[in-house]
């Protein structure tokens, strides 16, 4: 993380600098200075508010609250690790904390700023390949942190795989596809035992449109054909956003009519086949772009594009698949599109029936 920060801060010259960094463990705090050029290392990052204009927290998810909500009390701009917070209320709090102190808080999803994304996004929002039937995600990793690591409890992580890494997906669906309206989620923690929630998660999510979103995502893979990928099924071919590799494709749909008994050898399943619409560096995440938005929102005084409110709708969505899963039902997911009305406790809980 601390490389691509480097990168990134690098890059914006001198429209930032970069006065302090802290971290528990004043090592830790050194090395990170020493690698963005900062002058000070501390272990109490309160001892930085006084000289800062805005905070990056980037610290276990159960920090978040007591250090945004210190951040945001003394005045200071914040761009909050994802997910912005562990529960509702710290979310709520959050918010009005911020919008209390005249402050940007913005949520570090960096997939909405990815090159491929957005393009992606925008021939969706166009429906340059017709309607979309369905948005699948694939981030297939190993993590597998040692004994005693924070991410390992379910408590500090705020929940499993799907809360702690789907949440970024999650956002992506509700930004291409619109309006939530019932969904599903299974997790389990087999081939993860580390976890003490799941740590492989798959998700589908319908929409008021009739799409459908999916996501797979786990923790345990001991190899993997997908890597990170976006696959976009339309009514005239398919897209597939290969984020490991850094390619856009299009695959175009087979000439005349599709043969009985299956469309083997009528698609273009392999990439050499496919029409490349865009190729970046190889980067699954690309911290630039949400780094340099933030920058340009405390500039211009916009709101981020991944501002509290939608952050807090796509977690509730979240919360809602969890609960829906321990009761064995259907998740009712409508009124949590990120256009919704958010200001009300209680919408992470499923609704009365």
């Amino acid at each position: 993380m601390e490389d691509a920060h480097q990168q990134v801060f690098a890059g914006l010259g001198d429209r930032i600098t970069v006065i302090g960094t802290a971290d528990v463990v004043l090592a830790r705090a050194e090395h990170a200075a020493q690698a963005l050029g900062a002058p000070r290392a501390v272990t109490d990052y309160t001892e930085l508010l006084d000289d800062a204009d805005a905070c990056l927290i980037v610290t276990p998810h159960d920090l978040h609250y007591e250090m945004g909500m210190r951040c945001l009390r003394a005045g200071k701009h914040v761009l909050m690790e994802k997910p912005m917070a562990v529960s509702e209320e710290q979310c709520l709090d959050l918010i009005h904390a911020a919008s209390t102190a005249e402050r940007q808080l913005m949520t570090a999803y960096p997939m909405r700023f990815h090159p491929l994304v957005a393009h992606l996004r925008e021939l969706v929002a166009a429906e340059a390949y017709g309607e979309v039937i369905q948005v699948s995600v694939y981030t297939e990793q190993h993590t597998e942190h040692p004994e005693g690591h924070w991410i390992r409890s379910a408590a500090r992580l705020g929940g499993g795989q799907l809360f702690s890494h789907g949440c970024h997906y999650v956002d992506l669906l509700l930004w291409m596809l619109g309006e939530p309206v019932r969904g599903t989620h299974t997790g389990t923690r087999r081939g993860t035992p580390w976890m003490e929630w799941e740590g492989t998660s798959n998700a589908v999510i319908e929409f008021a449109s009739g799409a459908l979103g999916y996501h797979f995502g786990t923790w345990g893979a001991r190899a993997t054909r997908h890597g990170y990928a976006i696959h976009v099924h339309c009514e005239k071919g398919m897209l597939e956003a290969d984020l490991t590799r850094g390619l856009l494709y299009a695959h175009h749909p087979w000439a005349g009519e599709a043969p009985r008994g299956g469309l083997s050898g009528r698609l273009s399943p392999d990439p050499e086949h496919a029409e490349v619409l865009m190729a970046v560096p190889a980067d699954s995440k690309h911290l630039g772009g949400e780094l340099v938005h933030f920058v340009d929102c405390l500039d211009s005084g916009a709101s981020p594009l991944t501002d509290g409110p939608g952050s807090l709708q796509g977690l509730r969505v979240i919360w809602r698949l969890y609960e829906a899963e321990r009761r064995g039902v259907v998740a009712d997911l409508r009124g949590l599109g990120l256009s919704a009305e958010w200001d009300r406790p209680g919408l992470a809980g499923l609704p009365l029936a």
